[in-house]
């Protein structure tokens, strides 16, 4: 199956283009621009790179939230706009378990952690089964750094870019991963994509949407407006 996958979970991200769980290329995209003006000039390099016309794609691969509001939605967006102009699939991945996938093989469970602002996090845990993936261990939820720091027991394998704050505070007993594979990657986004599409999961084009796991900073002004 020939698979494009997108990442802008962040204020940029990457592409990259797969042949079932093989990784043809991967682009960064450029981090002095935002993704909405490098995401569709770099999906086109990419696609002369791997030498596909955009009808060659048969599944499109999108990191689907948590992350950066504007980021997603120009993310999901633009992969389903992509799958309905050329009649391909497309698949929404949750970021954290895109995140925990990266982790090494000999790790059996770890939780996984994203910048939320405002002195949070989104975290989620995640097991690996037999067969050598992941699932959900704990449901995605939005926690306090210092809370979650309070949470941690002896023996816990932590992952992802929300560590970048707080890794030296965490305690001697808790493993970080390696700084190398905390980010999401596009590659990461279309290796899970498969597996999931594999497995039989399916989204509908039009039901794709981002998952935020939170209100903009916006609707809460607007509710403490009206309430006053």
């Amino acid at each position: 199956m020939r698979i494009l996958a997108l990442e802008t979970v962040e204020t940029t991200g990457s592409v990259a283009a797969l042949e079932d769980e093989r990784v043809l290329a991967e682009h960064r995209l450029d981090p002095t621009q935002r993704s909405a003006q490098s995401l569709a000039p770099e999906i086109d390099n990419l696609l002369r790179r791997v030498n596909w016309r955009p009808t060659d794609v048969q599944l499109v691969s999108v990191a689907s939230g948590p992350g950066s509001f504007t980021g997603l939605r120009i993310g999901v967006t633009t992969a389903k706009t992509f799958a309905y102009a050329v009649g391909c699939q497309a698949i929404g991945v949750h970021t954290l378990l895109a995140i925990a996938s990266r982790a090494p093989a000999d790790v059996r469970q770890c939780c996984a952690v994203l910048d939320a602002q405002r002195g949070e996090l989104f975290v989620a845990s995640f097991v690996r089964q037999a067969s050598g993936e992941f699932i959900d261990h704990e449901r995605t939820r939005i926690v306090s750094s210092e809370q979650w720091l309070k949470e941690l027991v002896p023996g816990s394998v932590v992952t992802g870019p929300g560590l970048a704050k707080i890794v030296e505070r965490l305690p001697r007993e808790v493993t970080a991963l390696d700084r190398a594979v905390w980010a999401p990657t596009a590659a990461t986004i279309g290796v899970v994509g498969q597996r999931l599409f594999s497995a039989g999961q399916r989204t509908d084009v039009f039901a794709l949407v981002p998952e935020y796991f939170r209100r903009t900073a916006a609707e809460d002004e607007w509710e403490r407006k009206q309430a006053r």
